[in-house]
């Protein structure tokens, strides 16, 4: 759920029962076999047994589903199962309480793992946990989710991290398919591959004597836009072929304008057949104008589908699968249809379930991550291999007589260098109260720290008598308040060019950061520590990448 909450669309701009109704049945006509109610949280709307009830009469549709945040679901799902559900995905990115209301902006922890064996209960096999993988968050909690397959008949759906509006997205924080397999297969070396269908977009594994299994839903590392079957209608009635893609249709507004059944498919079958051959990227869709993730839907809900992200908890779709494909629209759109097994998404609401208090956190960049970096010990840069690179056996700032001397970079190759380093300030309860309320009469403790932490990357040279002077293209200062310690995180990250690194100018970011926090609040109290000062990780350089464990 975003700090600031979500704008909620107007209910005359969204589709009415009666749209949803009217939609499937056009694509479960031409052969859609497979339907996902996702939404804002679906299950808050009021209708959504009689909606499940009325798909359920299709003929010609064999599966619905719901992808639901989980918290109405115990007290729902009896109905629904009743009205024809056979198909059920919960969000989940935590088994911690205490970080899921952090991400929610609300309690229901219990509520929703209450939802999870009710599933179980009702027969339900596998019950789908779809848990966004974000850096920094939650991948210190991998194992943990695995351990719940043992036991229970579960499929753990990890899903790389992905850029969308609002949820500024950050290639650090996300955590790759390869490297959240090197994880489990650590701690289980006989992870087994299980076969997929061609249009599974999970890749699925299983231990041998585990009742479930966990699958990878790999969007950004190994796109599966090939033989991706699905489509997707938003809550106000826009078609979208690919979740990545900023191109919609508004078959809403040819539905009220009148438009009939062979009009509709045209439309549709000109926009599927604009659907490009993959998404354009991690990289470049990040730059990209698309919707939030809450005014989209989840990651096509069908037989496999990615989902909430933790800071979009609530989207929307209606979500549609093809079957093998009758032939009943044009020519081309016929072809399409059988080449791609196209679904499509169509929803239902988008609801605001209410914010939390709020927090401040600091970015040099207004489009850096701010408010879900979390500088634990296990946060890693995702784009640096595990482990350090090999090192040199002798000191390199002095010369063969022992005397100080600067190293000559002259004959080294330009290459791109990022360092990441950190720091923690531990102020004490009063100080950390006062940085938290901003009441300091020195001012805002922390804009000032960050201001600090970014001139003092560029002066690195002129402080640090050996440092190369270095033109910097990025420099990003996150401090983050953490109450259980009563102190403030800092985290720098330096890029440039060139033929030396930056891991001086990251280290002495953030230890001036600290330093400025420190002479902030010391009229308040002398009390104050600054300690943890280290590189986090560096790339780039002739020796190799580092990254500290």
């Amino acid at each position: 759920m975003p700090e600031e909450g979500v704008s909620l669309t107007p209910k005359s701009d969204l589709l009415t029962t009666e749209e949803i109704l009217t939609l499937a049945r056009l694509f479960v006509k031409e052969g859609v076999d497979k339907i996902r109610l996702t939404g804002g949280e679906p299950l808050i709307r009021p209708d959504v047994v009689d909606i499940v009830a009325q798909l359920h009469r299709l003929e010609g549709l064999r599966t619905i589903g719901v992808t639901t945040n989980g918290i109405n679901l115990a007290r729902l799902l009896p109905q629904l199962q009743q009205a024809g559900l056979n198909a059920v995905n919960i969000s989940l990115d935590t088994l911690v309480p205490a970080k899921f209301e952090f991400i929610v902006r609300r309690k229901g922890f219990h509520k929703v793992m209450e939802g999870v064996h009710k599933a179980i209960e009702l027969g339900y096999k596998p019950v789908k946990v779809n848990c966004v993988v974000m850096r920094g968050l939650n991948e210190d909690e991998l194992l943990d989710f695995v351990a719940l397959t043992e036991a229970l008949p579960l499929d753990v759906r990890f899903i790389e991290y992905m850029p969308f509006d609002g949820n500024k997205w950050n290639f650090r924080k996300m955590v790759s398919y390869k490297e959240m397999l090197d994880t489990i297969r650590q701690r289980w070396p006989g992870l087994e591959k299980l076969p997929e269908e061609d249009s599974s977009t999970a890749k699925a594994f299983k231990i041998p004597g585990f009742q479930g299994q966990v699958s990878f839903i790999t969007s950004m590392s190994e796109h599966f836009c090939g033989t991706c079957n699905r489509l997707r209608i938003t809550a106000d009635g826009n078609l979208k072929v690919c979740l990545f893609g900023n191109s919609e249709v508004s078959l809403r507004d040819h539905l009220r304008s009148g438009a009939s059944e062979e009009e509709l498919l045209r439309i549709i079958g000109a926009a599927v057949g604009r659907k490009k051959r993959q998404h354009a990227g991690m990289f470049n869709i990040a730059q990209m104008k698309n919707r939030p993730m809450i005014l989209i839907g989840s990651f096509l809900m069908l037989e496999d589908s990615p989902p909430a992200s933790w800071s979009t908890f609530f989207w929307d779709p209606l979500c549609v699968r093809n079957r093998s494909a009758r032939e009943n629209f044009s020519d081309k759109m016929a072809t399409l249809w059988k080449r791609l097994h196209v679904p499509m998404a169509l929803p239902l609401s988008r609801q605001c379930l209410g914010s939390g208090s709020p927090q401040r956190h600091y970015s040099y960049y207004p489009d850096s991550d701010t408010h879900s970096t979390c500088l634990s010990k296990g946060s890693q840069d995702p784009a640096v291999p595990p482990g350090p690179g090999p090192t040199s056996t002798q000191l390199t700032h002095v010369d063969s007589e022992g005397r100080a001397a600067m190293v000559d970079v002259g004959g080294k190759p330009d290459t791109e260098r990022v360092a990441v380093a950190s720091a923690v300030v531990l102020l004490g309860p009063v100080a950390f109260k006062l940085v938290q309320q901003n009441q300091l009469k020195k001012g805002d403790a922390l804009a000032v720290a960050q201001l600090a932490g970014v001139q003092a990357a560029k002066l690195t040279s002129q402080l640090i008598p050996l440092c190369h002077q270095v033109v910097l293209s990025h420099v990003q200062v996150q401090l983050e308040l953490d109450s259980t310690r009563h102190a403030v995180l800092i985290q720098a990250s330096c890029r440039a060019r060139g033929p030396t690194g930056v891991e001086m100018e990251a280290l002495t970011s953030a230890a001036m950061a600290a330093l400025t926090l420190y002479d902030m609040c010391k009229a308040v109290s002398r009390d104050i520590v600054v300690a943890e000062v280290k590189l986090i990780s560096k790339t780039g350089g002739q020796r190799g990448d580092f990254h500290r464990a």
